[in-house]
């Protein structure tokens, strides 16, 4: 059966899109594979880790037959990408194998049946629904995401918590040594009051998936199951179960010392005094007086960095510690020209924020130098 006839990359599209979560090595063999579903012209790609399913659909097909077959994503996009980029592809459907044809080349791939593939259902009913423009949704992600942890025990901080009320949408992320805050307003919307935890890799993978563009992100959120929907692209996600901290208590409010700061100087400083720290101590000491800061590292060969910048700052000498790879985490992701730091005293937690924007708010904690 004529399965696809198209040019390599009207195909890649599709595939690619999809193919961002498929596990390389996995307990079920069929989840390394792509369900391609035929409906005349339209070809729907899917793929699933059982934990995240992705689905978009194009007008690829050949012929008026229907059929539905997998095949290994890995090994379908890598030919793809070999192919040249003028010859027609052709993918067809004989005996439970897949030939992919383009020009003089020719490749069989193993296929397994649909049947054996495991779809994650679609809850039938949401508690909460809204939409966002794919560049604001994609902005939240990306102001805090860096927070998130990786591989911890506490599962439940291996993600971001989005918060849904009224009007206002807040994402929050913390690994427990940082929390990153932002939120957005969705004008006329009357949303009930909603906390889930969205995984990591569904974050990350979003990030990956959503364009700079107004067009709009459909975003239905249930208990379990959060589903977004965008173009061509259907996108659902189980939830991370479990508590997330009470990130309201982690904000600082009051603190009376604040420095403003030129952001790039600040960042082009950090990297250069981090140039000899090392990887398992990734100290940073900073000290604050009238008008500079001083950043200051060192390592265990005792070898030593300094760098003074000009700061607006007026308040008391000040000195306190901090990993530097939060401080750059942070620094990388703003885009703005200045960044304003407000401190408690040496052992308290730095508030960053950005002067004149109440939407961003990062929280990291001391550490002893």
């Amino acid at each position: 059966m004529q399965f696809i006839r198209a040019t390599r990359d009207a195909i890649l599209k599709p595939l690619t899109t999809v193919a961002g979560i498929v596990e390389r090595r996995h307990t079920l063999p069929i989840l390394a594979n792509v369900l391609l579903t035929k409906k005349g012209e339209s070809v729907s790609f899917l793929a699933t880790d059982v934990e995240i399913q992705i689905t978009t659909t194009a007008s690829l097909g050949a012929g008026t037959d229907e059929g539905a077959i997998t095949v290994s994503a890995r090994k379908l996009i890598d030919i793809l990408r070999a192919l040249p980029e003028g010859p027609e592809v052709s993918l067809s459907i004989n005996q439970r194998k897949a030939t992919i044809q383009a020009g003089k080349s020719r490749f069989a791939l193993q296929t397994l049946g649909a049947e054996e593939f495991p779809k994650v259902a679609a809850n039938e009913s949401f508690s909460a629904s809204f939409s966002l423009p794919q560049k604001q949704l994609k902005h939240l992600f990306q102001m805090v995401h860096f927070a998130m942890a990786q591989q911890d025990i506490r599962y439940y901080l291996n993600g971001l918590l989005l918060v849904t009320d009224q009007d206002a949408v807040r994402v929050i992320a913390t690994d427990g040594h940082r929390l990153a805050y932002c939120h957005t307003e969705v004008p006329g919307a009357a949303l009930a009051r909603n906390e889930v935890i969205i995984p990591r890799k569904t974050v990350l993978e979003l990030q990956r998936l959503l364009g700079d563009t107004d067009e709009p992100v459909q975003i239905d959120v249930a208990a379990n199951q959060v589903r977004l929907r965008f173009g061509d692209v259907e996108m659902l996600s189980k939830l991370v179960e479990g508590k997330f901290p009470d990130y309201q208590r982690v904000i600082p409010n009051g603190y009376r010392k604040r420095a403003v700061i030129r952001r790039d100087t600040l960042a082009a400083s950090l990297a250069r005094a981090s140039i000899l720290t090392s990887d398992k101590f990734r100290g940073v000491r900073l000290a604050l007086s009238n008008g500079s800061m001083r950043i200051q590292t060192s390592n265990a060969e005792q070898e030593e960095a300094i760098e003074e910048i000009e700061i607006d700052y007026s308040g008391d000498t000040l000195e306190l510690g901090f990993n530097v790879g939060y401080l750059q985490d942070v620094l990388g992701n703003l885009k703005t020209e200045e960044v304003a730091i407000d401190f408690g005293d040496p052992n308290s937690s730095a508030l960053l924020t950005v002067p004149g924007d109440d939407t961003f708010k990062y929280v990291v904690m001391p550490m002893r130098i």
